[in-house]
């Protein structure tokens, strides 16, 4: 995106938080979205504000955040005069993306988890934990078994065969991408579903990207900041860093000869990838059994924000949904404040997770000869991110609360302010020996040599005082300078860098992380690319 804009200082935009997002209501909080003009405009029609619908400034998200004060006055004095459970009601009966804010114990509670039984009993006994987020034809994989004892398989693994892997190329060959001939046809939008078939695209599938005119991928939205561009709907950073290596086509699904060519297309394809909501697909007569009988070869995947059945099916979800649904909302903030979402960690994750089961349908159709159906299920991907408070309800009747930059494996932890303007310094000591070496580095104060603080149980009590002294000794000193004193004692530290200044970072520019691509429209610039290498 700072590429995209020339990289100007005014690229690194103030922190801010999403509005609408989480919201108070009479009995907690209930969480938002709306990432759509007509989502937007459902919102004002559910807090009944209708009067606003006008107001063009504040349908724009920088609108909102310039008049913060007046908006949140707006929208909290309807939502704390309703309970979460009529909100969630009244607001998915208008296809507005909502969930209840749900912590380690009420996550156990919604009707939709309950009733598709995603919460299993570990095979340790004592707590419950989530299942894998991805079923095949109905099943999921394998049930959990206990971890194996230690020596307990030894003289009991089979030698690899090397035929069943096939030979090495020599030197002078370039060997194919793992997916090599396979063709996927990518009905998805917005991030999940792209990041998805961004994976198979780099792993060497022919992946086309299906989108319409009439409905464009509702991603290439971000572009709206450079409307005054021709084709600004080109750019969009996530869209073009979630859609290299693919093909383009547009089809009108909702006309017969848009139905007639996709047919024809799913047909000569390996895969078939969707994210619509369920009943989308299929009211285009592209259900699991058409899809088989065009191609009994072909793997169906179906991304559902929330699985295709249970009370909640229909609903329409994104990222910020399950941050607020599964409890890695909850967990997100400083201790003094509300649940605070992620704003989208959970569609790439859902995408990975996804790529992963395509090619485990991959291996099952060698073995078959024939395609799967595979379920993966956005929320239930989240699940398993925020499993460690499901664990702790279930094993001790413990609800872990916010607690900011903090961790209860390293004190102190956090984020300090140094010499210039926004400069912040990320410190995380683990250790005692750490810690040692730290009070060296300030020059061995009275108050630090306290015996309280040799371990990690009481520098966590006194984490308090201990950042005090530590923005005391950082604020008026050179960020690079104590950095580099930090990591010489091996201190873990680092600079917060802004993410526009991510591509500049010397151990990613080593690494080859980001590739310069060049496009039509948009000209040439960094692309994200994956966190691995092939070995050659």
């Amino acid at each position: 995106m700072a590429s995209l804009a020339g990289r100007p200082d005014s690229i690194r935009p103030t922190r801010s938080v999403e509005i609408p997002s989480i919201e108070p209501s009479s009995d907690g909080w209930v969480g938002f979205n709306t990432n759509s003009r007509q989502q937007y405009n459902d919102f004002l029609i559910l807090i009944e504000r209708t009067d606003l619908l006008g107001d063009e400034e504040l349908a724009s998200i920088a609108g909102r955040t310039k008049r913060f004060d007046e908006w949140n006055e707006i929208v909290r004095s309807w939502t704390s005069r309703h309970t979460t459970a009529e909100i969630v009601e009244r607001a998915s009966l208008l296809r507005i993306p909502v969930a209840p804010v749900n912590d380690g114990k009420t996550v156990f509670d919604h009707p939709q988890l309950r009733e598709r039984g995603v919460f299993v009993e570990n095979p340790s006994g004592g707590f419950l934990q989530p299942r894998s987020p991805y079923l095949m034809n109905g099943e999921g994989p394998r049930p959990f078994e206990p971890v194996p004892k230690l020596g307990q398989h030894s003289g009991k693994i089979e030698p690899r065969k090397r035929e069943l892997w096939g030979i090495a190329p020599s030197a002078a060959e370039k060997p194919d991408l793992p997916l090599a001939g396979i063709r996927v046809l990518d009905a998805t939008a917005w991030w999940a579903g792209p990041s998805s078939t961004h994976m198979l695209a780099t792993l060497g599938a022919e992946v086309i990207h299906l989108e319409a005119i009439q409905r464009m991928d509702g991603m290439r939205m971000l572009g709206g900041m450079f409307f005054t561009k021709p084709q600004w709907w080109e750019y969009s950073a996530v869209y073009l860093s979630a859609n290299t290596n693919k093909r383009g086509l547009t089809l009108d699904l909702n006309s017969a000869k848009g139905i007639e060519v996709v047919k024809k297309l799913i047909a000569k394809c390996d895969f078939f990838v969707e994210n619509y909501s369920p009943r989308v697909v299929e009211n285009f007569g592209l259900d699991w059994d058409t899809v088989h009988r065009l191609n009994p070869r072909t793997i169906m995947v179906r991304m559902p924000a929330f699985g295709l059945s249970g009370p909640w099916r229909d609903n329409v979800g994104f990222a910020q949904t399950m941050e607020q649904m599964t409890g890695l909302a909850w967990l997100t903030g400083h201790t003094n404040d509300q649940p605070r979402i992620q704003r989208g960690p959970c569609d790439p994750l859902a995408g990975m997770h996804a790529a992963f089961a395509s090619l485990v349908a991959l291996a099952e159709r060698e073995v078959t000869g024939e395609g799967s159906l595979l379920e993966c299920t956005m929320v239930e991907g989240a699940l398993n991110a925020a499993a460690e408070q499901l664990v702790e309800w279930s094993a001790y009747g413990s609800v872990l609360q916010r607690n900011g930059n903090r961790a209860p494996n390293a004190a102190p932890q956090g984020l300090y302010p140094c010499a210039g303007d926004d400069k912040w310094l990320a410190l995380s000591i683990a250790t005692d020996g750490q810690w040692r070496a730290f009070v060296e580095l300030l020059g061995s104060p009275e108050w630090a040599n306290d015996d309280s603080l040799a371990d990690r149980k009481g520098r966590l009590a006194a984490h308090d005082k201990i950042d005090e002294a530590i923005v005391r000794f950082t604020s008026d000193r050179d960020l690079a300078e104590i950095v580099e004193d930090l990591i010489a004692g091996g201190i873990p530290a680092a600079p917060v860098r802004p993410g526009g200044d991510a591509s500049s970072h010397p151990q990613l520019v080593a690494r080859g992380f980001f590739e310069s691509c060049e496009h039509p429209v948009v000209g040439t610039h960094p692309i994200v690319t994956v966190p691995f290498r092939f070995a050659t």
